[in-house]
């Protein structure tokens, strides 16, 4: 195995984290040469941290993370994962939605077998401890989270051991590539979530540390001459324990790249790339051994994936191939929305980065300008380089197909953080590390940036889309609240009478049964299948479930609902004590669907199902704030739930009419707190007004005046004399009678004695 790997391929791999006590091994130290980078990559204190307190930091951080989670973000979260894990563990019985990429053998079984195993565990440990249905039902829901808390965790871990062994161990740029992916907005909005890129993504960035970088760079190590022939047999002892390190390293990477193909195909270009560079550069020996360490792993991750699809569908099948079948040949996954050519350098990368961008950008223009000189021929250029063709040819390819989200290049997110390290660390470690203030501008520029991902995280993670998830806790409380049974322990797969719910949304505006939860609530959504195995005609003319609701909503509810628009109940099914004569997938299957006791949807159809079921039961019972915003019009607004139950929605007008209430008290109040401030008597008296205050205080009150004569009087030698006052008001035209001008201040003396 040994005679036929050359020296170079030989020390391939990356060298680790933990073995960087040869200068010569590492790539920081490949590169030291230059005085740019020595000065960029000055090292931290002597002290270093150890790896374990990191991981543990990091498990902690995103534990809190996935706990602090309550918004939505997209239906695969869900639908691709949760719904086939939660009828792998509790059967069909429980009412999971199933789409039709499963019922077509599109996705591999990999990643929900993840989360059914997270399900089998919270639920033996919720049974072992006897909880109630309520916390049986959080743990339930709570489960996934925690499972890809720890997996995004690790993720982190190796974005930063990748940065330290491109940089060096006590490298400032392998801290901030650490400081980029925990401030990250989108690592804190989408890391924790149960999708396959976020899985995805971790398992890239793994293997992307056991990649032989060295074979794939062309830089030829050096050899140090021999002395003795007992030192060259030690060399060649310990050439032969790397070799079979290197093997191990080499064949880890490729299992775990293949795995990351098998769950998303479009994880193929990157390690085509990869596989690109080694090929050009390696001579022919190396190609030999990379096909067939290719080749081994290959066929041993698709053996095990065929054996775990064979026991999930129960037929033999291979779904990467119907993924691009479907998804390409028959162009459906155009039917889910089109972009323009350019989203993901518009959309994708700004989405994705954020506050990094202008820093990734400098980063990859320095990367892709040294590899262009010949100079800098080091192992660490080298890797840089290859990190920026990835984060290039994946986009560059994935924008030649219609349908665009920018979750399909979220694993190029660890590989744009490292390269943004250098510039990242370049303007601001002077602001940091220095008292200059010539840096203050810097020093804003820093915490302005860390404010704007703190506000963006907290934001989506809390509030944006919040209420398509708050929807379904109601659903259960109330579920709770109606159903006497339901104060036992659930019992697997028992259908017991529980209240009936309607979604009048767009497909998949909410999660299903993995946040139902309870097998007794019945509950129906609008879908929306695309046409499969249709002509070109017949796609054209092809409307889903959905649109047509969207399109016509009186005609639909005419034509698919039982009883259409004249029919309607008049009190809910639990008030009934018989129970469900149908399970939840039957009634989540029926045409035409059942008028529900609750029928929840978004504010912007609520004055059209008012004009529509006016002279129903029907009345509002409950309603949340959403979002302030959406692309998509039939999302925007409050979630609103109608109910026939009147107990029920006279309690929410009384709520809702005690908060109107309180709302005015508090606008009231806050008038009344406005008026004191600025009130006369409240404010601070001036030195002037304080003066003359003081001498009015002094004068004696006056006997008399005229009403409309309001004048302030002062005493002169003891006598009171009028003080002139401005005065719009004026007198009757009338005039005094004329007296002498002796009995006229005989007068005027009588009337200011």
């Amino acid at each position: 195995m040994s005679s036929s790997t050359s020296s170079r391929l030989r020390r391939s791999p990356l060298p680790s984290s933990r073995s960087s006590s040869s200068a010569s091994s590492s790539p920081s130290s490949s590169s030291s040469s230059s005085s740019s980078s020595a000065s960029s990559s000055s090292s931290l204190p002597s002290t270093t941290t150890s790896t374990s307190h990191v991981f543990l930091f990091l498990i902690a951080f995103r534990l809190l993370n996935a706990l602090a989670l309550r918004t939505f973000f997209q239906p695969d979260e869900f639908f691709q994962s949760l719904e086939p894990a939660w009828q792998t563990v509790f059967g069909e019985d429980h009412g999971a939605w199933i789409t039709w990429e499963w019922r077509h053998h599109l996705r591999s079984s990999i990643h929900p077998l993840l989360f059914a195993t997270a399900y089998s565990v919270a639920d033996l440990f919720a049974r072992t401890l006897r909880l109630s249905p309520a916390t049986r039902g959080d743990l339930l829901i709570a489960a996934p989270k925690l499972t890809q808390a720890v997996i995004s965790a690790i993720g982190d871990l190796y974005t930063w051991k990748l940065a330290r062994s491109i940089y060096g161990r006590r490298s400032h740029k392998a801290w901030a590539t650490l400081a980029l992916t925990v401030l990250s907005p989108w690592q804190w909005f989408c890391s924790t979530r149960s999708l396959s890129n976020c899985l995805e993504t971790t398992i890239t960035i793994v293997a992307l540390n056991l990649w032989p970088w060295e074979g794939s760079s062309g830089v030829t190590p050096t050899v140090q001459p021999r002395r003795s022939t007992r030192s060259a047999d030690r060399n060649t002892e310990g050439k032969d324990n790397r070799n079979g390190a290197l093997l191990v390293r080499l064949r880890k990477c490729q299992t775990l790249a293949a795995l990351a193909c098998i769950l998303r195909p479009t994880n193929i270009l990157i390690w085509m790339t990869l596989a690109g560079f080694a090929w050009l550069r390696s001579p022919w020996r190396e190609r030999t051994v990379l096909c067939r360490e290719v080749l081994l792993c290959g066929v041993s991750v698709l053996t095990l994936s065929a054996m775990l699809d064979r026991l999930f569908y129960g037929t033999w099948t291979f779904p990467p191939l119907r993924f691009l079948y479907f998804n390409i040949a028959q162009s459906l996954a155009a039917f889910y929305g089109k972009n323009d050519w350019h989203y993901y350098a518009t959309q994708g990368y700004p989405l994705l980065l954020t506050t990094a961008l202008p820093f990734t950008i400098v980063g990859l223009y320095r990367t892709l300008n040294a590899s262009r000189s010949t100079t800098a021929n080091t192992l660490q250029t080298s890797v840089l380089t290859q990190l920026a063709a990835i984060c290039l040819v994946m986009p560059l390819v994935l924008s030649f197909i219609s349908h665009k989200e920018v979750r399909f290049i979220y694993p190029l997110l660890p590989s744009l953080h490292v390269l943004a390290a250098p510039p990242l660390v370049d303007f601001f470690l002077p602001a940091v590390s220095r008292a200059n203030g010539a840096y203050m501008p810097r020093r804003l520029s820093l915490v302005f940036l860390l404010l704007v991902n703190v506000t963006i995280a907290l934001y989506t993670t809390l509030y944006h889309a919040s209420g398509v998830i708050d929807v379904l806790s109601y659903l259960r409380n109330q579920q709770r609240a109606h159903s006497p049974m339901a104060k036992s322990v659930d019992s697997r797969g028992a259908s017991q009478a529980g209240i009936t719910v309607g979604f009048l949304m767009p497909c998949h505006s909410t999660p299903w049964r993995s946040h139902l939860v309870q097998p007794d609530i019945h509950a129906w959504a609008l879908s929306c299948e695309p046409p499969v195995d249709l002509n070109e005609s017949q796609k054209a003319a092809y409307i889903d479930e959905a649109d047509q609701f969207y399109n016509d909503p009186a005609q639909f509810l005419r034509d698919n609902m039982l009883g259409g628009l004249r029919h309607l109940p008049r009190k809910p099914t639990y008030f009934s004590s018989k129970s469900s004569p149908t399970s939840p997938l039957t009634y989540q299957q029926a045409n035409p669907h059942e008028w529900p006791d609750y029928l929840i949807f978004f504010a912007q159809m609520e004055s059209t199902l008012h004009s529509l079921l006016r002279s129903s039961s029907y009345g509002e019972c409950w309603r949340t704030w959403n979002t302030a915003w959406h692309d998509d019009s039939r999302r925007r607004g409050d979630i609103i739930v109608w109910c026939l139950d009147p107990a029920e929605q006279a309690a929410w007008r009384a709520l809702t009419r005690k908060r109107v209430l309180e709302h005015r008290d508090r606008q009231f109040d806050r008038i009344i707190e406005t008026f004191k401030k600025n009130a006369p008597s409240q404010r601070n008296p001036s030195a002037w007004t304080q003066w003359t205050s003081s001498l009015s205080s002094r004068s004696a009150p006056s006997s008399w005046s005229w009403p409309w004569e309001r004048r302030k009087q002062t005493t002169w030698f003891g006598i009171q004399m009028p003080v002139g006052k401005r005065s719009t008001w004026k007198l009757p035209s009338w005039t005094w009678p004329r007296f002498s001008t002796k009995k006229t201040r005989s007068v005027d003396r009588d009337l200011w004695s």
